[in-house]
């Protein structure tokens, strides 16, 4: 397992030396200790977002520490990047150098192929949305499904349910879609109604849009 260290804005001095304030640091007992005082002083940063790098000097490095930092909106740590020995940098450094065509050519394989299974599921969920709610505008529909299916994004159509085209996970997503397209909503929220407040008071009217979806066909569709 790799040690951690600590990233801080605080102005924090280590308990040993008295150095500070401390960028990183580790805590040893309770109590902060500057790298030097830890031993890790030798180590070099390698900031996260090269999974390849930071797998292969984490591989070559016999000493390693993970660097995180509290997100306060988040309430957790989040890791920020490695410690690992200078010359296991350079050596992982070289290695990535010597595969790096190889490697984009996957990349490229890679985002080819995830392209495809995003357009056959936001197909797939366009025609979900269209045999739940038969009125709704087939351009609307696509575009629902579209937004709800992005990848990466966290919406209803990247969870287990809407990749499983559930009808309770595809009504969500087109009720949300009417919801912020159809009606006030957005400016009620701008103008500090609560959520869930506004949501009751639009209930009404996003229910009789879906009801005439569910019956219309496209063309009678408003």
């Amino acid at each position: 397992m790799s040690l951690v260290v600590f990233e801080s804005l605080k102005q924090i001095h280590c308990a040993q030396c008295r150095q500070g304030p401390l960028r990183r640091l580790v805590r040893e007992a309770g109590v902060p200790r500057c790298l030097e005082c830890a031993d890790l002083g030798h180590l070099v940063y390698l900031p996260r977002g090269d999974a390849a790098l930071t797998r292969r000097a984490r591989e070559a490095s016999s000493l390693c520490a993970v660097v995180v930092r509290f997100h306060k909106r988040r309430r957790r740590y989040e890791r920020l990047g490695l410690l690992v020995e200078d010359a296991a940098l350079a050596h992982a450094e070289r290695a990535c150098l010597a595969d790096a065509e190889a490697r984009a050519r996957r990349r490229e394989r890679d985002r080819l192929r995830r392209a495809a299974e995003d357009t056959r599921f936001t197909a797939a969920f366009t025609a979900e949305i269209l045999r739940l709610f038969p009125g709704c505008p087939v351009d609307r529909a696509a575009s629902i499904a579209a937004h709800a299916s992005l990848r990466g994004s966290g919406r209803v159509g990247r969870t287990a349910a809407g990749r499983a085209l559930d009808e309770p996970a595809v009504s969500v997503a087109v009720r949300a879609a009417v919801r912020h397209t159809d009606t006030e909503y957005d400016a009620l929220l701008m103008a500090g109604v609560p959520r869930f407040a506004a949501r009751a008071r639009l209930a009404a009217q996003i229910d009789a849009i879906l009801d005439g979806w569910r019956t219309a066909t496209p063309s009678e569709a408003v």
